[in-house]
């Protein structure tokens, strides 16, 4: 049997309708920006693999940096003992976050980084005797899976089989170009007429959304009106930090600072799968009580694996190279050029860029579903030309590895330019 018919026979895949979809993929190996099947045909990876290799596949210093930590110390339990990464880690990112932020939990997805940051948000209110349960969020936003992170969610699809078993979320509009004095206004009434514990975004770009943008001015508004009514701040950046944006954190673009931050993704470099929340002292403070019932209760099995902290230091170097920094500077500008070429396009709706991050909304006879007929049409032809995209409806966008080469990006962009004529 191929790899294929193995995984037909006893595999469950993520956002996947088995009975409609295609088979996967069956990837035997990968390296830098390139992957290559059972049948050795080759990909180029200009999502970095749902945004999560910034630095390619079978990167040698983060596998080195793995390697040294597995014939160390691969685990120990992180209730009652701590060890020399984690504090490294915990260092290395108070000197790139944002200046108030001051403690970090570890956890193990992005999911669970949001569903820490709501919980938290729920309990510091909770522990200050004061009954807030109210969670502010984006309309499509996408904050993960786990049962918080989804009611915060905004993409009806995810969400719909749960209805009616959430914690109470109010959305407001993204702050877009020409709607951001309505999403001020929504906020302050959701303020007014809700207990609102936190307001969860996406920080400048909604991922999951269609590459989404906004801007900062905009976000340092909804920060300051939450501020002056003590309301939470959360920023996700699980999509958009660690570069995408440009900057290190998209927060590092916007004058007001969050009271959290999620990451995860990027953290590892792709390698091993890990998260982290960031608060605040006063957060921290609010549960620092000899009562031991404030205590924040949640955590996991592999909290803070040192292995997994040994990948994070390693790719946190790597993204801090003069080399990287001018990858992404480099990818930048190629997209800004490749934007110009096709902005004008008569299928062209409109196309964006923001760091490496690229879209293009190409035009639709009909209203596009998130799954629909467009969607897998630009896919299979994606795929069929060696070029891993996955389409959000008629929105194509790159998000390519920092170590791409002119040369693949050229066939990336070569490629939706035909899938435009071709659709």
């Amino acid at each position: 049997m191929t790899l294929t018919e193995k995984d037909s026979q006893y595999l469950w895949h993520p956002y996947t309708q088995h009975k409609t979809s295609q088979t996967p993929i069956a990837i035997t190996r990968a390296e830098d920006a390139l992957l290559w099947d059972e049948n050795n045909k080759e990909y180029i990876d200009a999502i970095a693999s749902w945004w999560v290799n910034p630095f390619g596949h079978s990167n040698k210093f983060i596998a080195d940096a793995i390697y040294k930590q597995l014939t160390t110390l691969e685990h120990v339990l992180f209730g009652g003992f701590t060890h020399e990464p984690a504090v490294k880690v915990a260092e290395k990112l108070m000197e790139i976050l944002p200046k108030n932020q001051q403690k970090i939990f570890f956890s193990d997805n992005g999911s669970t980084a949001v569903e820490v940051a709501i919980k938290v948000a729920l309990q510091y209110f909770f522990n200050k005797n004061e009954k807030r349960t109210t969670i502010i969020a984006f309309e499509n936003a996408f904050h993960g899976d786990t049962f918080a992170a989804m009611a915060a969610s905004g993409i009806s699809f995810y969400t719909q089989a749960f209805q009616g078993m959430f914690i109470d979320v109010v959305r407001i509009p993204v702050p877009v170009k020409g709607l951001e004095q309505a999403s001020f206004e929504a906020l302050e009434n959701a303020i007014k007429n809700n207990n609102c514990a936190g307001f969860i975004f996406e920080p400048l770009v909604q991922g999951a959304a269609g590459m989404v943008m906004y801007e900062q001015e905009a976000l340092a508004k909804l920060i300051q009106i939450c501020k002056e009514n003590n309301v939470l701040t959360i920023a996700d950046e699980v999509m958009t930090g660690f570069g995408k944006t440009g900057k290190t954190f998209a927060m590092d673009y916007v004058s007001e600072e969050p009271d959290m931050i999620c990451l995860s993704k990027a953290l590892t470099g792709g390698t091993i799968p890990m998260a982290i929340t960031t608060f605040t002292q006063d957060i921290f403070d609010a549960f620092y009580d000899d009562d031991i019932n404030k205590a924040l209760f949640h955590g996991h099995t592999f909290t803070a694996n040192p292995t997994g902290c040994a990948a994070a230091l390693a790719s946190m170097d790597l993204l801090l190279t003069n080399q990287m920094q001018q990858n992404i500077q480099r990818i930048n500008a190629s997209h800004l050029s490749f934007q110009k070429k096709i902005e004008n396009h008569p299928k062209v709706i409109t196309a964006r860029t923001l760091g490496v991050i690229f879209a293009v909304e190409i035009k639709s006879n009909s209203e596009e579903s998130y799954y629909g007929s467009m969607r897998t049409k630009l896919y299979n032809f994606f795929i069929e030309k060696g070029v891993v995209l996955r389409p959000v409806g008629n929105i194509v966008y790159i998000l390519p590895p920092y170590i791409m080469t002119n040369q693949q990006l050229q066939k990336v962009y070569t490629t939706i330019e035909e899938a435009i004529e071709m659709v």
